[in-house]
């Protein structure tokens, strides 16, 4: 018998077919209008219903998984232990990720080498842009840190649910969404009889259903892949890219170095994994994400491997990957910190040391609480530049590669929430053998 292709080498291969197609179709039938009637009627909405497969069950994932995970933790204080550590990793590591950005952007200095008659063309080309204008819109609306520590409390969870992957949607979304699956899985741990055993097997046979919903979209997996790619590749091809190669280059040598270099050394030091195997066993969650763009999409995935190949704790992994999915994204950070200094030098605007400090503080902030959809982070970079008196509207400058750098941050983001299921699940194990 023939053995079947896994699944990862599949999305792989959709992947390879879908970019180098459309290169190819790029480099020989530039601007072609049957190109882009292939890409807005064929490749784009299969790619766009692969997607909605996934989003359409991360709700119901998100709050059975958490929920499921509190009402499993015997004990009630490991609950706060696990929220805590999981805090204390994400602010550090998520630091140490936007200081390698900071480092390598003040190194190369992409900005300012820029040609003049580039930076001109670019420049021109933000006036009349009307996504720069609303991401711009947005960004204006955005709320103190006070006001988003009130919304993630929901006065409305539904609400909430309803307007979750909505960038511009105002209220807690997703944040609040967690938070009412936290305190409802608190309280359904500490409210254990008859009748909660009954709701608690409802919600485990909800999760069932969810998994297997799951396995029906990973199946269109190898095609939504090759779709989404094919609609980037066709319509971004090299041109850009070369425009903007340097700054292109610093992001993903920062995201490579996090990757490898910090992860690595996490996984080798303190949670004693060997990094090689570790990469070999995630290979379908990284394929995912580069993808798809999305921590939220990639959830699932992220959540059956880290569980059933890594051997991590369904409790822990599914508490710490879906809180994770929202609040632990290093490679977002790193990205808005090397993009507002790029910016900046892209203008000619001298950053102090205290206003590259200020940045970093607003990158860590804004990573944490940064949307897991694609384009998610644009709104709060928009936010940062107006912090330091950079033109908001500069935003618009890296649109043509902001997708491929999305799809490379997300492989990021991503991987370091396994790295922070792992690192937790082995401290809470050396606890549980302490006591």
């Amino acid at each position: 018998m023939k053995k079947k292709l896994p699944l990862h080498t599949k999305i792989l291969l959709g992947l390879l077919i879908g970019l180098i197609s459309g290169l190819v179709v790029n480099t020989l039938y530039p601007a072609n209008q049957n190109v882009q009637w292939f890409v807005s009627n064929i490749a784009y909405p299969a790619g766009q219903i692969f997607l909605r497969m996934i989003f359409m069950i991360v709700i119901p994932l998100i709050f059975t998984a958490i929920v499921l995970g509190i009402a499993d933790f015997k004990d009630i204080h490991k609950i706060g232990r696990v929220g805590i550590k999981s805090l204390l990793f994400t602010v550090v590591i998520t630091a140490v990720s936007v200081l390698i950005g900071i480092t390598l952007v003040n190194l190369v200095q992409p900005g300012a080498r820029i040609l003049a008659e580039d930076r001109e063309a670019l420049i021109q080309t933000l006036s009349n842009n009307q996504n720069v204008s609303n991401i711009v819109s947005a960004a204006k609306e955005t709320k103190g840190l006070m006001q988003i520590i009130i919304d993630i409390i929901p006065r409305n969870p539904f609400v909430d649910i309803v307007n979750a992957f909505d960038p511009n949607y105002r209220g807690g979304g997703l944040l609040a969404v967690m938070f009412f699956a936290l305190i409802f899985g608190i309280a359904l741990a500490l409210s254990k009889s008859e009748r909660t055993d009954t709701l608690t097997k409802t919600l485990e046979g909800l999760y069932d259903v969810v998994m297997k919903i799951i396995d029906f979209a990973m199946k269109l997996a190898p095609f939504g892949v090759a779709a989404l790619i094919f609609s980037v590749s066709s319509q971004l091809g090299l041109q850009i890219i070369s425009t903007l190669l340097l700054y292109v280059l610093v992001v993903l040598s920062a995201l490579l170095i996090h990757l490898l270099v910090t992860y690595g050394a996490i996984l080798k030091f303190i949670v004693k994994r060997n990094p090689i195997d570790f990469f070999k066993a995630i290979t379908e969650v990284i394929v995912t994400a580069f993808s798809t763009s999305s921590s939220n999409a990639t959830l699932p995935t992220s959540m059956r491997v880290t569980s059933e190949k890594l051997n991590v704790n369904k409790d822990i992994s599914n508490f710490v990957l879906t809180v994770g999915s929202t609040a632990n994204q290093n490679g977002t950070a790193l990205f808005e910190g090397i993009t507002v200094l790029f910016l900046a030098q892209f203008y000619g605007i001298d950053l102090s040391v205290s206003q590259q400090i200020l940045v970093v503080i607003l990158s860590i902030i804004a990573g944490i609480g940064t949307a897991g959809v694609p384009g998610g982070s644009l709104p709060m970079i928009v936010m940062v530049l107006q912090t330091v008196g950079i033109p908001a509207e500069g935003i618009g400058i890296i649109f043509g590669v902001d997708r491929l750098l999305d799809m490379s941050r997300t492989v990021v983001n991503v991987t370091g929430d396994i790295v922070l299921a792992l690192w937790v699940d082995k401290s809470e194990s050396a606890v549980e053998k302490v006591h």
